[in-house]
């Protein structure tokens, strides 16, 4: 038996979505345990690309249970927007899919808030989807949040969302010279979205809690990278949640001691989406170069990934805080082309070398990376189907990886397709 958490080990894009199908192969649930449709996981089916934002990428395996858990902001709308897909898809998801009754809802406000906000903030400004996940979150940690289970009753909805409103329409015309929103259009709108959510509601802690009691596997996934946490990741410049490990407990309701095993996917150079620091990135053309050969565009935004290269570093920070059992590297095959590749060991400030994640983005805005070089293989990689037969330069790269961090590497991808991955020792190691 294993109960699986798997987390970004970066600040998100690593593959994660890749990974957990092939996964949730072996496990019986996946569980989806924080951020919201600001995320997106792209599988690859021989020539069909999938993007998913909200349900776990475990629904595309027909027998699978998918859950959707508290520590979620959901929108309905995009939710059922992605039901609507996945039924285009002729994927039958009706009695195994199931989102908390405790997930907070984002609302309209919630959008035109979090654009308003960053607006406002110019050249300091984060980078947010605008999608309303922060300001949800916000709503939550003030206890003024509506949730799932708020909307399936219209009486409490109602005074719920009037109670809202009352803020929200003050803030959006008074400060933010916006138009207020209509309390009746909302309500009606949502009172739409709730009974069309109805059948999937459920008790999502219990759920998953009676699963893991049956001897039955479930895997839990994360979104966006640990580098992105809200309490762990480069803050401001973060996501409004908890993306490291831990997330995957308040976000479902299941205690620690029911997790077995915490793998972080990883890629083998690095990338981040929006604002903040970024020691290891790339110059302009070597950015450009690695984006077009990865594919390097946002799932959600289209926006266009900074790239750079491996940060031990910022590895080691994420082994550490995510308590990370493994790593599964992915896009091995970018670096193909390339005669030499780098490796940042560490960051020089003030005089002094730094091997530990400082988490400051003062600091991290002013460090000189030190960086280890290795000889690339100039080989192609995307055809590999064993481990062993890597070639020579490919593996010492990945070794080097695995000792810098102190961690086993149990997946090898070298590509976006499901056939395109090496399990170093099988599958059946892992879960």
């Amino acid at each position: 038996m294993a109960n699986v958490v798997l987390v970004g080990a970066q600040w998100g894009d690593e593959g994660k979505g890749k990974i957990i199908d092939i996964l949730s192969e072996n496990v019986d649930c996946i569980v989806r345990f924080q951020g919201g449709n600001n995320a997106g996981h792209t599988i690859v089916i021989g020539n069909k690309k999938i993007v998913l934002h909200l349900i776990p990428s475990g629904i595309l395996h027909k027998d699978k249970v998918c859950v959707i858990g508290n520590g979620l902001v959901v929108d309905p709308k995009s939710l059922l927007e992605e039901i609507k897909y996945i039924h285009s898809l002729d994927i039958d998801i009706e009695g195994r899919f199931f989102i908390s009754n405790d997930c907070h809802l984002i609302f309209p406000y919630h959008c035109i808030l979090d654009k308003a906000k960053e607006e406002e903030k110019g050249s300091g400004k984060i980078g947010t989807t605008g999608k309303g996940i922060g300001p949800c979150y916000v709503d939550k940690i003030a206890r003024s949040g509506i949730r799932l289970r708020d909307v399936l009753d219209k009486v409490i909805f109602k005074e719920k969302l009037k109670e809202v409103l009352k803020e929200k329409n003050i803030i959006l015309s008074k400060v933010y010279g916006l138009k207020e929103i209509s309390l009746e259009e909302i309500y009606k709108e949502y009172c739409i979205y709730a009974e069309a959510l109805r059948p999937y509601a459920a008790d999502a802690s219990l759920k998953i809690n009676k699963f893991i009691e049956q001897g039955k596997k479930v895997l839990f996934e994360g979104a966006q990278g640990t580098i992105l946490d809200i309490d762990h990741g480069t803050y401001p410049y973060v996501t409004s949640s908890n993306a490291t490990a831990g997330g995957a407990c308040t976000g479902t309701g299941v205690g620690p001691t029911k997790i077995d095993k915490v793998i972080g996917v990883i890629k083998a150079y690095t990338t981040r989406v929006g604002e903040g620091p970024f020691p290891t990135e790339f110059p302009a053309e070597l950015n450009e170069k690695i984006r077009t050969i990865g594919g390097e565009f946002g799932a959600t935004t289209g926006r266009a990934r900074r790239c750079g290269w491996f940060d031990v570093v910022l590895g080691k920070y994420a082994v550490r805080v995510n308590g990370l059992s493994s790593i599964a590297i992915t896009k091995l095959d970018v670096l193909d082309d390339l005669d030499e590749i780098k490796v940042c060991v560490g960051y020089k400030y003030k005089g002094k070398v730094m091997e530990d994640f400082p988490n400051d983005v003062n600091i991290l805005n002013n460090v000189e990376p030190v960086y280890k070089s290795f000889k690339g293989w100039k080989k192609k990689t995307s055809d590999i189907k064993e481990f062993k037969k890597l070639p020579k330069e490919a593996l010492e790269y990945i070794d080097a990886i695995k000792t810098f961090l102190k961690v086993e590497v149990d997946i090898v991808s070298v590509g976006s397709d499901r056939q395109q991955t090496i399990f170093v020792q099988g599958i059946e190691k892992i879960v």
